[in-house]
Order: structure tokens, then C-alpha cells, then sequence
């Protein structure tokens, strides 16, 4: 199979500066603000972005070493396959957050709804469309009685 690389177009800043503590997904980091610095060369591809109110954030889960194909999830004690959660110790360890776009200075987003690690390498911004992104749903799997958890659950250091 054909090796894929990426390079970071940005870092994403937060109060965050371990996983511990940090909440697991962005329902529990309601009002968290950040910033997210784009590199200059990639400024330009900013234009237009203003328009949207919510941004998907790709990000490089740095902090995150080796992977797991089983893992216990932040909101179960049951061991999970790891494409059944959002655990970070991925075989390629990228996550995505939805966060609020506040505003942009230049090559600076300033963000909320934070729910990433300081210094966290960005990968990529795509805008947040509820037309597109927005889907009713039969089922949550393992998840169901223990999403609406979340916004309470933080992490711990089961991942690092």
C-alpha cells in the first residue's frame, strides 16, 4: 500500500496542556476558547472562511503514541473496537472537531468549543455544513444511554 504523508498547515493553541482533565469531545468544552495559527503560505486558502459560524478542525493527535486495534472507551469499561470510538490511539491518529468560529486575524482563528490538546499539529479546516453534515440517525451503537455523558466526561490518561 502507498505511504501517505501530511504536513501540518497550523497549530492549534488551547488551555490544555495535558489530556488529563481535558474534555472528551466538544459538547463538554462548551465556551473554551483557542486559537488556531495557520501558516502564512496558507493564508490565502482562508478567504471566504469568515462566513461560517462552525469549522471542522483535522488535527494529528500528537500526544498519542502506538495504537490499539481494542481499547476501553473514556464512557465504557467494556473493551471496544478502536473504529468504534473516538479513542486517540488510532493506526493513524487523526481527529476532527466541530468548534465555533469566532473570529480571524490574518492567519489567526480564534475559536470555542475547544476540546484539543495544546500545540496540537492541524492538519486541515473544512467549513461545517448543517445541510451537508447533519444526519437523523436509527443508531449509536454502544453509545446509546452514554453519549449525552459526554459533556461531562473528561480524560484521563488511558491513551497516552
Amino acid at each position: 500500500m502507498q505511504e501517505i504523508r501530511y504536513r501540518p498547515i497550523g497549530v492549534i493553541h488551547s488551555p490544555f496542556k495535558e489530556t488529563k482533565g481535558m474534555p472528551i469531545q466538544p459538547a463538554g468544552a462548551r465556551g473554551v476558547a483557542g486559537t488556531v495559527e495557520v501558516i502564512p503560505e496558507c493564508g490565502e486558502g482562508l478567504k471566504d472562511l469568515e462566513g461560517f459560524s462552525h469549522i471542522f478542525l483535522l488535527y494529528h493527535f500528537h500526544l498519542s503514541q502506538g495504537y490499539s486495534l481494542m481499547v476501553k472507551p473514556f464512557l465504557d469499561d467494556s473493551p471496544r473496537g478502536i473504529f468504534a470510538t473516538r479513542a486517540p490511539r488510532r493506526p493513524n491518529a487523526i481527529g476532527i472537531s466541530v468548534v465555533r468560529l469566532v473570529d480571524i486575524e490574518g492567519c489567526t482563528l480564534h475559536i470555542e468549543d475547544l476540546d484539543i490538546a495544546d500545540s496540537t499539529p492541524l492538519l486541515d479546516i473544512k467549513p461545517y455544513v448543517p445541510e451537508f453534515d447533519s444526519r437523523e440517525v436509527e443508531r449509536i451503537g454502544w453509545l446509546t444511554g452514554r453519549a449525552e455523558k459526554s459533556a461531562e466526561a473528561e480524560a484521563d490518561e488511558r491513551f497516552k
